[in-house]
């Protein structure tokens, strides 16, 4: 397989996605099939060209979990491709319908954007979670992955592409960049060709294409997560929610950057935070919460909070902690710090939690439940392409309904106006 790095990509994925409208559903989920036992079929391959890209990552940077696979993993993937497939196709809903007083029928249908660019790093498992989505959809896909996961984006696109050649469908309906920075330039600037651009990864990568793309973008990605353990939260749930939210994968953008904590709770801190010990996370405590957890929290696992520790989505085995007055206070941190992504409140206060879900602006908001479920396949999506911190058009786990347009279809008899 040749990664592309010229232009005749553009017009192939253009008319891919064209031929892409005239398959059936049944065999765009055939396909899906067979592709997930080919996942499992050449699991030896895909972990070789992993290796390689693992060799150039140091194991203790948080980067090497977004990067590494594993037979489980890439068994789940396999599962999560099988997922898709037994979806309902998000293609061809009738959204509306009405007759006019003129007897013209108008309908409204859902439809596939066309091509969709996927600018992402590190984590090669995007690949095939962005083309089963986009397949399903009815959608051409183009990705641009970065440099640490050229060796598995390649392994993994070429098997797709063998795939699609064995099953009689057209290739071009997956492309590879090459993953240098001029091939994201090229892409974002696919103007007429590229409906629109989802970049997947940091903060600085999301500014960039947002910054940069003449092509739509739908932003997606950076969460800096914030749990408040309320005046009146639970001491059980809050010690299970906050050790899962913050430790179960730190790479990932759902896990938890900040506990706020009402003052009238600082008593129990260092019960909630015990745990996180056990996993070297390092907490950046604010004056109220560090004067509690001094000689109750590992000493060297303990810092004083400065600027920088607050509106940080740290993706390691870090967490600040925010003391406040009440929840009208959490809320505004909340508010100055959060990326709009997911937001929790551990209480069992009724009034407060209303107030709270209510006032908080994210994409998902949670109450006495752990943010490390902000996840397509959590929501009963299948899987996702995104979680989109923005509000025009998706908001959250992107599935395969976010990955449609819509048109109208007007039907009549000769009327004119």
């Amino acid at each position: 397989m040749n990664v592309k790095n010229t232009n005749d990509w553009k017009q192939k994925a253009v008319t891919s996605s064209r031929s892409l409208n005239l398959v059936s559903d049944e065999r765009k989920n055939l396909f899906l099939l067979s592709l997930a036992d080919e996942i499992d079929k050449n699991c030896a391959q895909i972990l070789k060209a992993n290796a390689y890209d693992l060799a150039g990552t140091e194991p203790e940077n948080p980067l090497y979990d977004r990067l590494k696979l594993t037979p489980e993993r890439i068994f789940a993937i396999a599962e999560d491709v099988r997922n898709v497939a037994s979806l309902p196709s998000p293609t061809g809903r009738i959204l509306m319908q009405s007759t006019r007083p003129n007897g013209m029928k108008i309908t409204k249908i859902s439809v596939p954007f066309g091509v969709i660019g996927v600018i992402y790093e590190a984590r090669p498992n995007v690949s095939f979670d962005v083309f089963s989505l986009c397949f399903k959809s009815g959608n051409a896909c183009v990705l641009k992955g970065g440099s640490d996961a050229y060796h598995s984006n390649f392994a993994i696109v070429d098997l797709i592409k063998k795939t699609l050649i064995n099953s009689e469908l057209d290739e071009n309906i997956v492309t590879l960049l090459s993953a240098g920075r001029e091939a994201a330039s090229e892409l974002m600037n696919a103007t007429g060709y590229v409906d629109v651009i989802i970049p997947r990864g940091g903060k600085g990568l999301i500014d960039f294409v947002r910054q940069n793309s003449l092509v739509p973008v739908i932003e997606t990605g950076a969460g800096v997560c914030h749990t408040y353990f309320d005046e009146y939260g639970d001491l059980e749930k809050g010690i299970n929610i906050v050790f899962n939210a913050k430790t179960r994968r730190v790479s990932v953008c759902n896990a938890l950057d900040c506990l706020i904590i009402d003052e009238k709770r600082l008593a129990d801190l260092p019960q909630i935070c015990r745990k996180m010990a056990e996993k070297n996370v390092i907490i950046y405590a604010d004056e109220p919460a560090y004067e509690v957890l001094a000689g109750n929290y590992a000493e060297n696992l303990l810092k004083t909070a400065d600027a920088e520790s607050f509106g940080t989505e740290f993706l390691d085995y870090k967490m600040a902690v925010k003391t406040v007055k009440n929840i009208g206070e959490a809320i505004d941190h909340i508010t100055k710090f959060s990326s709009g992504h997911s937001e929790c409140i551990i209480s069992e206060d009724a009034s407060n939690i209303q107030i709270f879900i209510s006032q908080v602006d994210a994409a998902c908001v949670y109450t006495n439940v752990s943010t490390a479920f902000t996840d397509g396949a959590q929501f009963g999506l299948g899987a996702e392409i995104g979680i989109s911190t923005q509000k025009l058009h998706a908001r959250g786990p992107m599935g395969l309904e976010e990955l449609c347009s819509y048109k109208w279809l007007i039907e009549g008899d000769g009327q004119v106006r």
